[in-house]
């Protein structure tokens, strides 16, 4: 037999041999058991770590709830409850709605408000009386009936990222898209992280996008962060704030790159 009908031969047992693994189905993984906080801790103002401050984080009927009614008056008593993983690379989905009144004594910004942080710094390593952690965060507006107050914004605490190439020029900055929901309904949100790049997105609408989150070596607690001289966020905590307005939270899911 000639050597060019052996190699005929050969090449198709060649790619069968060869053939790449197929590609899997992603795979989201659940951060809420609807029954418990397990998997999951509350830093409060003034308040140790891991202590459940007028009972703020609770589960009922399936649905993780921030409340205050075992509150005096909210009197920024900031808090948030934090999953305990570090994350880099992930999309995280999860459901919210705004339900009730202001907690008394919120401030003046607390109607609807509250956010999703991400890139956190840990939670052992805040202050006893620090409101909020060094991070970006998804931050969350409901309506009022009338006005818009569109959700998705990011806000910077002790950090920065570009947008369109040039370094955020406010504390928040509002989504590309707009988007304002009044009333109690269920909204989506979603934030992707793929090596740097961050994208908002809420009920499957891209809203905003940024890059290159970093530390702001103006803010004090930034810096401490900063390992050998490297000032770039590449991976923290996601937690849940509490700043005054009840919300309920379902169907909190990740997906890791």
């Amino acid at each position: 037999m000639s050597i060019r009908k052996i190699l005929l031969l050969l090449i198709p047992i060649a790619l069968f041999s060869f053939r790449p693994e197929p590609v899997r189905p992603a795979k989201w993984t659940s951060l809420f058991n609807g029954k418990n906080l397990d998997g999951w801790k509350m830093k409060i103002v003034g308040h140790p770590l891991g202590e459940n401050f007028g009972n703020t984080f609770r589960v009922e009927n399936g649905i993780l709830s921030i409340r205050y009614d075992q509150y005096k008056s909210f009197d920024n008593t900031f808090g948030a409850l934090y999953y305990d993983k570090k994350l880099s690379n992930y999309r995280l989905k999860m459901e919210y709605r705004f339900v009730g009144e202001t907690a008394p004594g919120a401030p003046p910004w607390g109607f609807r408000d509250s956010g999703v942080q991400y890139h956190s710094q840990a939670p052992t390593s805040l202050g006893l009386t620090q409101p909020f952690p060094v991070c970006l965060e998804y931050n969350l507006h409901g309506g009022n009936g009338k006005e818009d107050r569109p959700t998705g914004e990011l806000c910077a605490n002790g950090t920065y990222v570009q947008i369109d190439g040039k370094r955020n020029a406010s504390f928040c900055t509002e989504p590309t898209v707009k988007r304002t929901f009044h009333g109690d309904e269920w909204i989506t949100l979603e934030i992707d992280i793929r090596d740097g790049k961050i994208k908002h997105f809420v009920n499957g609408d891209e809203i905003l996008q940024f890059e290159n989150p970093r530390y702001d070596l103006g803010n004090e607690i930034a810096k401490t962060l900063v390992v050998d001289n490297d000032d770039r966020v590449k991976a923290g905590y996601i937690s849940l704030q509490s700043n005054s307005h009840p919300i309920d939270f379902r169907k909190i899911e990740l997906l890791e790159y």
